[in-house]
């Protein structure tokens, strides 16, 4: 099997693990941190790269794994607080913070309205912030190009609404 280039795991790993890990930054919720998405995406990665067909980009292919993976884990997660009780005693700081705090309210505005979309919108929102054109964003969730177009404006209205008023709740 001649996968792309003829990469080896650990070049096509190298080139997309930050990718990876932002995608997994944007689903995790506690107590799921986004080093555990990290290194479950990662696995299903390495499980998978032998069957690799090259029928899309390796970089589409990462990104409809990595989606699928952390979807899937958060709906695990949710299933499984249904029946327990969460420890909030325990906690985990994070540090996604700039020297500049209006940049850092800025940051956890975007991300809070992001995590408050539906799964697939959320998905959209995350591989247009990776730059991907409208048509590889198609490929991997499966969506028509001009869907994707539509759901980007809408996504796109609901966001800034969501963030402009998370900013004024800031200032004010």
């Amino acid at each position: 099997m001649q996968h792309q280039e003829n990469q080896t795991f650990e070049q096509v790993l190298e080139a997309n693990k930050d990718k990876i890990y932002r995608i997994c930054r944007i689903y995790a919720v506690q107590p799921i941190e986004p080093e555990d998405l990290f290194q479950e995406v990662v696995y299903q990665i390495w499980k998978s790269y032998a069957s690799f067909q090259g029928k899309s980009s390796v970089d589409t292919w990462i990104y409809r794994i990595a989606l699928n993976v952390c979807i899937r884990a958060r709906g695990k997660l949710n299933k499984k607080n249904e029946k327990t009780v969460r420890l909030n005693s325990i906690q985990y700081a994070a540090t996604e913070t700039t020297s500049d705090p209006i940049e850092d309210k800025k940051y956890a505005a975007l991300k809070a309205c992001i995590q408050a979309l539906k799964d697939i919108d959320k998905s959209v929102v995350t591989l247009s912030l990776e730059e991907l054109p409208y048509k590889e964003i198609a490929t991997v969730t499966g969506l028509s190009e001009n869907h994707i177009a539509v759901k980007m404006k809408r996504i796109r209205k609901s966001l800034f609404g969501c963030i402009t008023s998370k900013i004024k709740s800031y200032v004010g």
